[in-house]
């Protein structure tokens, strides 16, 4: 006899869309579908392409537009059947509110529901690009919600009010915002963009940090200049989703920061601005070459 087909995990996707190039959910929900998921996705901004280029057209949506939305989903019974929820940029107090909001009515039907957080807020470099009353925002109302956190290393550093130079001064940073997270969840903090002193020079790392253990992954510099947008939002996604289908942190690290280096690859290959999501999108649940996960707290 066959065995039933299982359906598709569902994620419900609040993040900006734009309609040319890949950022936000325009960066996230594809690499997810490729990986077997059903996308719900609500769009907080729609603009033309990101403000990267200095100018853009479109507009914003406001932030009771998401509850509506949200209520609309809820109208068809099937928020019970919400196994994630996924969180990108979120341009304004109110939008803040909106997908904590969101996030309690999915737990209401399925409280085990999972929410991954990406705190949108700065870069290295570039500083921080949100308005001012963000970071704080974020740090109160979102965090304390989320079963996952991926904050690059910038934002580890916002967030905690720690400066990150070296592997431990990462671990202690990450340790603390844990302690921030909603306490029923994995407590799952990705630091990603990690340039630490006490590493070589030609190489970016990604850590990950829960209760039983912390690794790292190591990959090879691609010198992308300008930096591309919409990696962070890949890398969210592609960890993610690596992590609902096994449910090992050391996996999803491995799998995702491998896809995430192949299709930075192809970027770098192809001499374009945007990342190229769609020609590697074979590249997301097998990628052409595996960068393992070291264990680098814990048993």
């Amino acid at each position: 006899m066959t065995a039933p087909v299982q359906p598709p995990v569902n994620i419900l996707s609040i993040q900006s869309w734009v309609s040319y190039g890949h950022v936000g959910n325009a960066a996230a929900v594809f690499p997810l579908q490729r990986l077997g998921f059903e996308v719900w996705s609500i769009n907080t901004v729609q603009f033309s392409n990101h403000t990267g280029y200095g100018s853009w057209t479109g507009q914003v949506y406001a932030p009771e537009a998401v509850a509506e939305i949200v209520g609309g989903i809820e109208a068809r019974g099937v928020l019970a059947e919400c196994g994630a929820v996924l969180s990108g940029y979120m341009g304004s107090e109110g939008t803040v509110a909106a997908v904590v909001g969101a996030v309690q009515r999915v737990r209401a039907a399925n409280p085990a529901a999972v929410y991954c957080c990406d705190p949108v807020m700065g870069d290295v470099g570039r500083g921080v690009f949100v308005r001012p009353e963000l970071p704080s925002l974020i740090a109160a109302l979102a965090v304390p919600q989320a079963d996952i956190l991926t904050p690059n290393q910038f934002e580890l550093e916002l967030l905690t009010g720690r400066e990150v130079g070296t592997l431990q001064d990462a671990l202690d940073a990450a340790r603390l915002l844990r302690g921030r997270m909603r306490q029923d969840g994995p407590g799952i903090v990705l630091v990603t963009s990690l340039i630490r002193q006490d590493a070589p020079a030609d190489g970016i790392e990604t850590l990950v940090v829960t209760d039983t253990g912390a690794w790292l992954c190591r990959t090879p510099l691609i010198a992308l200049d300008p930096p591309r947008n919409g990696t962070g939002d890949a890398i969210a996604a592609l960890f993610l989703g690596h992590y609902l289908k096994s449910g090992s942190v050391a996996s999803a690290l491995s799998l995702a920061m491998s896809a995430l280096y192949a299709l930075l690859a192809r970027t770098h290959a192809a001499g374009t601005r945007e990342i190229q999501l769609i020609a590697a999108q074979d590249e997301y649940a097998r990628p052409p070459q595996v960068f393992g996960a070291e264990q680098v707290e814990g048993a």
